[in-house]
């Protein structure tokens, strides 16, 4: 089975940032991915942009570098490399000066007015409002124009009104992209197809019938170059408040009355005004804040958070667990378990939708506990779903019941090439697509909900408690879902 491509109009996409650790791993591998298949027209081209003194040919040679790191080999074919890498073109600006932008405005005028054009900002959200403001002071945006914003959208509810009414100044919403590259996710868009394409989840998606909901993404690494900025934002502003808030809004929301942008956004924002407030009275008892220490990751020892930091001491939590609640008829009385960390026991993303128990067994003991079916979506690695169910173990001597998935890998399933959630991201930015990126009003909204945390943290003195690298994070985490008579998910 192929997918289908569906090629885009033609445009410049222009990455502030252009040389920077985005543009190297995701970006221009992730455009390379499209144009390799099909999907950028001839004429498109891509404009690196940042303070470096590069010419088109150090830039070429950057991105030659980039793609042999983080693209397979065997989808780098040499003649598919040197047509991409002809679409590079470099130009040196600086957000705080006028310096390169008259530069910039020939080269996209080399285009002519009908291009569509977008400006990715893979740089410090501090940037954001400095970088929209020469757009529009050269001259460089009309109606046609995208601007992509990464996140974190700020650090708080307050930074974050700042941040988007900087950007409104000179971009309408429709223009905006806020990016959550695990929107764009194969497993995440399926979520959306299980629920609404089929007859046999929707009507038992709620109270009635779903017991709990677990949402885990863990990484196994450490601080990994972005020392600075993690310790500034810690995993509940870095993880929670964007990634993990996201993926429990499309598990959690109403049917929208059509799959297009402002009718998910209205769902989603639903749930997120909808979530009960965690604040300094509840914050001890519906969260958990970890620090990790030295251990074993990866197969190898290694330091803990202070030594990776560099520092004495801080406070920044590299691992949260929330037990949160949707106070709608939906979901009354269903808790959704979310947990992220760093140099946990293996990098995995997922969902796991557990069902309630049968409301009788009729089977004898000697047939075998009957375990609750579950659904779980993995969103990494191995993009895939399965459908745990209670099934007779085959053969003869009796009844007796076994625990089994119905599983679907999707690269196994599908026998194509897993696409990048950015692949699917960019070409949706010239599309004008906004579905699967966040509204001004949703990113304003899951802060509310947020920012009660982190002043109840602070109030309450709530300081982080050490787990071994290599694990699944400290101990009171398993005490936060067992004493609600539930267990975390083991990965298979």
């Amino acid at each position: 089975m192929s997918s289908q491509i569906i090629p885009v109009p033609p445009f410049d996409y222009v990455v502030f940032g252009g040389n920077g650790d985005l543009a190297e791993r995701k970006l221009l591998p992730a455009l390379y991915h499209r144009d390799r298949d099909g999907q950028i027209p001839e004429e498109a081209r891509i404009i690196g942009a940042s303070r470096t003194a590069f010419s088109d040919d150090d830039y070429r040679g950057f991105a030659r570098e980039a793609l042999t790191k983080h693209v397979k080999p065997e989808d780098l074919q040499d003649v598919t490399v040197s047509r991409f890498l002809e679409r590079l073109h470099y130009q040196q600006v600086d957000a705080l000066s006028e310096a390169g932008w008259n530069e910039l405005k020939a080269l996209l005028e080399e285009s002519g007015p009908e291009r569509i054009r977008a400006f990715y900002m893979a740089v410090a959200p501090s940037l954001f409002g400095d970088f929209a403001s020469k757009v529009s002071e050269f001259g460089l945006a009309d109606g046609r124009t995208r601007v992509v914003v990464e996140k974190p959208v700020g650090r708080d509810l307050d930074s974050a009104r700042a941040l988007n009414a900087q950007i409104a100044e000179y971009f309408a919403e429709d223009q905006v992209f806020r990016i959550d590259h695990y929107l764009g996710k194969e497993t995440v868009q399926n979520l959306m197809a299980l629920r609404f394409a089929n007859a046999l989840y929707e009507p038992i998606w709620n109270a009635n019938h779903i017991d709990h909901v677990q949402i885990t993404v863990a990484e196994s690494v450490g601080l990994e170059g972005r020392a600075g900025y993690y310790d500034r934002a810690g995993a509940l502003r870095d993880m929670v408040q964007n990634h993990i808030v996201q993926l429990m809004c499309l598990v959690a929301l109403e049917p929208p009355s059509a799959f297009d942008a402002d009718a998910l956004r209205d769902e989603k924002l639903k749930v997120l005004r909808a979530l009960k407030r965690i604040d300094a009275s509840n914050v001890e008892t519906a969260t958990v804040r970890g620090q990790y220490k030295s251990g074993a990751s990866n197969g190898g020892a290694v330091k803990s958070y202070l030594d990776d930091l560099g520092e004495p001491e801080s406070d920044t939590e590299t691992f949260v667990a929330i037990k949160a609640e949707i106070g709608n008829w939906r979901w009354a009385g269903v808790p959704f378990y979310l947990r992220t960390g760093k140099r946990l026991s293996e990098r995995m993303s997922e969902i796991v939708v557990t069902f309630r128990p049968v409301p009788h067994n009729i089977f004898a003991d000697v047939a075998g506990a009957i375990q609750p079916n579950q659904l779980v979506l993995r969103l990494q690695p191995d993009e895939g779903m399965k459908q745990w169910l209670m099934i007779k173990d085959p053969g003869p001597g009796g009844m007796r019941l076994r625990h089994i998935p119905l599983d679907m890998t999707f690269e196994q399933s599908f026998r194509v090439r897993n696409p990048d959630a950015y692949e699917r991201l960019l070409m949706d930015v010239i599309r004008g697509n906004q579905t699967l990126f966040m509204r001004r009003d949703e990113v304003e909204a899951a802060w509310e909900w947020i920012d009660p945390i982190l002043k109840g943290w602070e109030e309450k003195r709530h300081k982080p408690q050490g787990y071994t690298s290599g694990t699944w994070g400290p101990s009171a985490s398993i005490a936060l879902i067992e004493r609600d008579g539930r267990t975390w998910h083991e990965p298979d």
